[in-house]
């Protein structure tokens, strides 16, 4: 199991790299059609909801106390797997749009 300072360091990391995707599929949402753009847009913004939301499970754990880290580490890792299948499974949806 990982240390509380690995973990965020890991949270940290996808949350990047999700913000860099974030970035280029608002930068190609203007490349598809008229009649998708709305539907592209929404799933962008459900996109940064979940980012969001994953910046807020970070800093609960940031801000946790590290005696509550180990309360906590088992039940923040389900959750935070269950949660990039989630954000994966978005972010696909909306490269479908560009094929």
């Amino acid at each position: 199991m990982l240390t509380k300072e690995e973990y965020l360091a890991k949270m940290k990391a996808q949350l990047d790299e999700w913000q860099v995707d974030l970035e280029a599929l608002g930068a190609k949402a203007g490349e598809v059609s008229d009649d998708a753009k709305a539907k592209v847009h929404e799933q962008i913004a459900e996109l940064r909801a979940k980012w969001d939301e994953g910046h807020a499970r970070r800093e609960e754990i940031t801000n946790a106390a590290d005696e509550k880290w180990e309360e906590l580490k088992d039940d923040a890792e389900v959750k935070w797997e269950e949660f990039k299948v989630g954000v994966k499974d978005s972010i696909e949806r909306v490269k479908s749009y560009f094929s």
